[in-house]
């Protein structure tokens, strides 16, 4: 007998407590919509950890242990991709298959998964692979690379739905071939748990020693897309004109390594590193900044869009965006921060120095962003892909008696 609630199968590699901002994401989205009356499973790698499942969210893992790295080799792509395939063809049968970018090449067997599960196929694009890949140092073959492009686009063709996380990747996305009434603009949303600390007994900000100094934080992956040039020139400029700031450092990545031997070899006393922080302690570490940087190469734009915005907004922080000026993140920093070249480490250094100097701006610029980050949630991202998932049921002939406490919650 059919269960009298919708039901909803997500497939992604990583889920809490594995790292990640897209298990991150998903976690949260799954908890909101079993509160809103989904019957909700999860596929993903990994034999479990500490963190619990969240509640009414059935939760099946591969088995095999989660690359720990921020960005695995192609092989550990493939390897991931064939265990989740296998799991999820095994799952009883669901109304709605999701997939998400990781791994990447996820999107090219959602419409596999949806014809077996007799269900309707909706992608999460986090971001647009195979286009991404290059920027991330994987490189294919200019053939190999054309003929994952034209096998993904018409991957992409064949869901119901496409959700991408800001117009610019809609719009790579409908430039690839993905019709634009299939396409929904959802944006990610702040971690729920981040909320604005202040300096005075913020743990982690102490432990530290900065004391009363004017502290530039960068939280989250430092990848290949993340070009830092011009980070490095302002903290070299600034350790000479302003030693009381400190650039702070959090977190891990492709790009990690090169960015901290630059740091030593140019003797820059003034830039700080700490490692990923564990989610019960990003509020702290978050909060411990003055300013906030993100950074994204102009080539990348419409492929990603930076996490680490929404965190630092929702810490009540203006934040610096370094790149591309049309962007959403571009968009979302206008009046609670600003939008320079990544390349231009003497105008970061300057705005740097403006920003320490005005605190009464920090602190305007900081309510600002908190209110940004207010305005979307992970409830309401979770009422839009339920009202989403809902429409392209119904399309299908596929309601039942389930809709109305799903509607009604």
């Amino acid at each position: 007998m059919r269960p009298c609630r919708p039901s909803i199968l997500f497939v992604n590699r990583v889920f809490p407590p594995d790292r990640g901002a897209t298990g991150r994401c998903l976690a949260d989205l799954a908890e909101r919509l079993a509160a809103l009356g989904w019957r909700v499973t999860v596929v993903a790698d990994g034999a479990g950890g500490e963190a619990e499942t969240p509640p009414g969210v059935t939760l099946h893992r591969t088995g095999d242990a989660v690359d720990g790295r921020e960005r695995p080799d192609a092989r550990s792509y493939l390897d991931s991709l064939r265990r989740l395939t296998w799991h999820a063809l095994r799952q009883p049968r669901h109304d709605v298959v999701v997939t998400m970018t990781d791994p990447p090449l996820l999107a090219r067997v959602g419409p596999l998964l949806a014809a077996r599960h007799r269900a309707v196929a909706i992608h999460w694009s986090q971001d647009v692979y195979p286009a991404l890949l290059p920027h991330l140092g994987v490189r294919l073959p200019a053939p190999l690379l054309g003929f994952v492009e034209r096998s993904m686009a018409a991957a992409l063709r064949r869901h119901d739905a496409v959700i991408a996380i800001g117009r610019c990747m809609a719009g790579r996305l409908a430039g690839a071939g993905v019709p634009e009434d299939r396409l929904t603009v959802l944006p990610n949303w702040p971690d729920p748990r981040v909320r604005p600390i202040p300096h005075e007994g913020n743990g982690f900000r102490a432990a530290l020693g900065l004391g009363g100094r004017f502290v530039v934080a960068y939280s989250g992956n430092l990848g290949l897309a993340h070009p830092m040039d011009g980070v490095l020139e302002a903290a070299a400029r600034l350790q000479r004109s302003d030693p009381a700031v400190r650039f702070l450092m959090i977190g891990e990545g492709r790009g990690h390594a090169a960015f901290a031997q630059s740091v030593r070899g140019q003797g820059l006393d003034n830039v700080l590193f700490q490692p990923w922080q564990p989610p019960e302690r990003l509020a702290e570490s978050l909060s411990c900044a003055d300013l906030h940087l993100a950074v994204m190469a102009e080539a990348a734009e419409g492929l990603m869009v930076p996490s680490k915005l929404a965190g630092a907004q929702a810490a009540g922080r203006p934040c610096l965006f370094l790149g591309p000026s049309g962007s959403d993140a571009a968009q979302r920093v206008r009046g609670c921060g600003a939008v320079l070249d990544p390349g231009d480490g003497a105008t970061l250094a300057e705005t740097v120095r403006r920003y320490a100097a005005d605190p009464p701006r920090c602190a305007e610029e900081g309510v600002r962003a908190a209110a940004v980050a207010a305005s979307w949630t992970a409830e309401d991202a979770a009422s839009r892909v339920s009202a989403l998932a809902e429409g392209l049921l119904r399309r299908r002939g596929m309601a039942h008696d389930g809709w109305r406490r799903v509607s009604d919650a």
